[in-house]
């Protein structure tokens, strides 16, 4: 019997809730089969589009949702109730499935999709986290119970170990950490009354996974995450029916491991990373999202999208994958790799476990670390070609490409004034509200808060009454507190070649300068918090002998400014992935005043922005191609020497 295809989404939302609108209808145009909506950076942690620490981001990786009325405007003309919408929030999940549920009518019993809704990654590697681990568990928790009851076809929590494979992960890495996260969120919701249904609990969660270019690898890992899944839920929580065991995934191809260089070589990735999680019917995705080839040069285009969702429609109505059985059932081959990385999961999972689980393992820093050490192991194989990587430490010999030439405008643009009109409609929207009906719901909120009580239904009616995405991210953080988490550098150290000529000039610059160890101070302005590349240029500088002083992410470029005075730093490095550099670059450098200070940058950074960030002030700029940490560092000596006319 043929298979049936998977859901096939394109993660999209950008500018305004009305221009989403428009690329989510023409999406499904073309015949995408699901919506999966790319939030905001503020929106994703808790900040109207007026707070500071907004400046620059509204808009630019997703769409602004600061209201009830955004909400409205961005699924405007289209049924809810016929619609699978996956939604790529975490912190504040609770909230926008409050407004969603509030523009659907209020009726969720036929609301179909997902909330991703797994803080754990975020303390890890993608960093939009706002509450600590306890308080965050218990609204991921709300939010499972309240939907098994009131929404059962939507799944409330989706474990996400996608960006645990950007930060580092190895595939045993991934795979154990992720069924951490499970078993902690179904014990938290396995302790409550309200809950009577566990089977219906274990059959509503869903997992959210990445896959590399190693597709071989990739897809004998999802056969040993499907094989420790229906262990895990059979044994540990007794449940007796297959068909609730079953892993349900859906998947995002690598997306961080596409390249600006030679970038048409993406497309070739992006294929073989899709096969990796759809060739083998017995762990097959169920929903499959890909990224555009340009995502390493900035925001996709619809037409660039649009090829994205073509191959997927190839492989699913065009080959003859969906019409066989498991192509790989009895492969010895297949097998002993599975029941590799099964084995190391399974042994990684009970060493979490052992240390008290996934929170207990998040703020010791463990989990971190290992992440951090993987991912500089994995730098150092780039780097010294063990691994290659075509077009970038390999074969980079290229033609010129007709899809980057000049005037072809490979990557689409957000208009700044998408920020101010954002702050305009947030304003009016405030006017028109009954603040009386907005503080009586915010009070019972603070109040439901500060019991046991399910906070779903209370975060219901604050989105009816006016509430906003700040205004309920606020009140909670005055409950709750915020949480910086782990850094994960400390004690991390990955030798690569050529440290001994680095260092050598290092403490050459240092005695000359008055002996001081060299102090660079590594900052993230803004809300972007892909933090994997910052902390491994920490670790290599650290490694070359500099002294580095990063306090992890979400600081104002003032915060930025003023740690590097207060720290007499001789450097000072911003890395900004969001595309808010323009913005927030020249904040940090009037900030450092008449600190004689150089500033280098890191990021996605189109040519045309780099000329014009070197025009103003910065002394360099590196960006996804330039993959070699220790050439990196020596050309941060060379700043320091420059600035301060020393001689080579």
């Amino acid at each position: 019997m043929a298979d049936r295809p998977w859901l096939m989404r394109t993660y999209a939302g950008h500018s305004s809730p009305a221009r989403s609108n428009e690329l989510f209808r023409r999406n499904l145009s073309k015949g995408q089969t699901g919506l999966s909506v790319a939030f905001d950076l503020p929106t994703q942690t808790g900040y109207d589009p007026d707070h500071e620490l907004a400046r620059g981001e509204v808009g630019r990786v997703g769409v602004p949702v600061a209201h009830l009325g955004d909400m409205k405007e961005l699924f405007d003309g289209i049924r809810l109730a016929d619609a699978n919408t996956s939604m790529t929030i975490n912190a504040p999940a609770m909230w926008l499935f409050a407004l969603y549920v509030s523009a659907a009518g209020g009726d969720a019993s036929q609301l179909q999709g997902t909330t991703q809704n797994d803080i754990i990654k975020e303390y890890l590697s993608r960093g939009t986290h706002i509450f600590p681990p306890g308080p965050s568990l218990r609204l991921t928790a709300d939010l499972v119970a309240w939907s098994v009851r009131n929404a059962p076809k939507w799944n409330p929590m989706n474990v996400c170990s996608y960006h645990l494979q950007e930060a580092g992960a190895t595939p045993v890495q991934e795979v154990a950490f992720a069924l951490a996260t499970a078993i902690a969120i179904l014990d938290e919701v396995r302790a409550r009354s309200e809950v009577t249904d566990f089977a219906a609990v274990v059959q509503r969660i869903s997992f959210f996974v990445n896959a590399g270019v190693r597709f071989v690898e990739e897809m004998c890992k999802m056969r040993a995450f499907t094989r420790l899944w229906d262990e895990i839920t059979r044994d540990r929580y007794g449940i007796s029916d297959p068909k609730a065991r079953r892993l349900r995934y859906g998947v995002q191809v690598n997306s961080l491991g596409l390249t600006e260089a030679q970038p048409e070589n993406n497309v070739a990735r992006i294929v073989l990373e899709l096969l990796g999680v759809t060739l083998s019917k017995d762990a097959r995705a169920r929903a499959v999202q890909l990224p555009a080839w340009n995502e390493a040069l900035g925001l996709p285009r619809p037409w660039d999208q649009q090829w994205s969702l073509r191959i997927q429609q190839i492989l699913a109505f065009e080959s003859d994958l969906l019409n066989y059985e498991d192509l790989f059932a009895g492969s010895h081959v297949v097998e002993a790799k599975t029941a590799e990385i099964a084995d190391g999961a399974r042994a990684e999972l009970d060493r979490v476990l052992e240390m008290g689980g996934v929170v207990a393992a998040v703020e010791s820093g463990y989990l971190k670390s290992a992440l951090v050490s993987s991912h500089a192991e994995r730098r150092r194989r780039v780097e010294s070609g063990e691994e290659i990587v075509v077009g970038v430490n390999k074969f980079a010999e290229t033609e010129p490409s007709p899809l980057t030439a000049a005037g072809a405008a490979p990557i689409q643009q957000v208009d700044p004034a998408v920020e101010s009109a954002a702050i305009a409609s947030l304003k009016e929207w405030r006017q028109d509200r009954s603040q009386e009906a907005v503080d009586a719901a915010l009070a019972e909120l603070r109040r439901a808060a500060r019991t046991d009580e399910n906070l779903v239904d209370v975060s219901i009616a604050c989105a009816l009454a006016g509430v906003t995405t700040g205004e309920w991210a606020q009140a909670l953080r005055e409950e709750f507190g915020e949480y910086r988490a782990p850094t994960g550098i400390a004690g991390v150290s990955a030798d690569g070649g050529g440290l001994a000529d680095v260092r050598a000039r290092v403490a050459a610059t240092s005695a000359e300068l008055g002996g001081r160890k060299l102090r660079l101070l590594l900052g993230k302005p803004g809300l972007d918090g892909h933090s994997n590349g910052v902390e491994q240029i920490a670790v290599r500088a650290r490694d070359c002998g500099f002294e580095v002083i990063y306090q992890g992410i979400r600081l104002t470029p003032g915060q930025v400014a003023a740690a590097a005075i207060e720290e007499d730093v001789d450097l000072v490095g911003l890395s900004i992935l969001s595309g808010a550099h323009l913005q927030a670059v020249p904040e940090v450098i009037r900030g450092l005043g008449d600190a004689d200070i150089p500033v280098i940058v890191g990021g996605i950074i189109p040519p045309e922005d780099e000329a014009t960030l070197l025009a103003n002030g910065v002394s360099r700029v590196f960006t996804p191609k330039d993959y070699a940490l220790t050439e990196i560092i020596d050309e941060l000596v060379t700043v320091i020497r420059q600035a301060n006319n020393l001689r080579d």
